[in-house]
């Protein structure tokens, strides 16, 4: 990975760790939401709409409760994750079937130095499959406690 660890590319603002959604569709719009208020991004139809495209192209819920909605769009320039958690969880159409109860949604612009956008993904996808880490995660209620497991489990 770049100069930067992966604790870097997640932003307090970022963070929802009680997502208030039922269903997928909305919990995309809620975390889309959450980028466009800290970032004013004006073109929230633009990137929900590649989200949802993406998502019809099956879903990004790898199971064990894990969803990892991602992709790229002109609409912003710099990349973006964001961390939900539903405590209850969402059926986000995960191969396993159960619920989902972690998000890790990036967004992307077409280009980017060093490909940061596959790093920081494949990142985050090899520290989930570890249970103990996943679990932490889940157990993770605000930004201070999910920064101090992206710290030691990262780095």
């Amino acid at each position: 990975m770049a100069a930067r660890g992966l604790a870097s590319y997640f932003q307090e603002p970022l963070c929802i760790f009680n997502l208030a959604s039922a269903n997928k569709r909305d919990a995309l719009v809620e975390m889309v939401d959450a980028i466009c208020t800290q970032h004013r991004i004006k073109d929230r139809d633009i990137v929900l709409e590649m989200l949802l495209n993406r998502e019809s192209l099956g879903s990004t819920a790898i199971g064990q409760g894990v969803a990892f909605p991602h992709g790229r769009t002109l609409a912003v320039r710099d990349l973006f994750v964001v961390f939900a958690r539903s405590p209850k969880g969402i059926d986000f159409d995960a191969v396993d079937k159960e619920p989902t109860h972690l998000f890790f949604l990036i967004i992307a612009p077409p280009q980017d130095r060093d490909n940061l956008y596959l790093q920081v993904l494949g990142q985050i996808v090899n520290l989930i499959k570890d249970d103990a880490v996943r679990a932490r995660f889940l157990a993770a209620g605000n930004y201070a406690q999910l920064h101090a497991v992206l710290e030691q489990v990262a780095e």
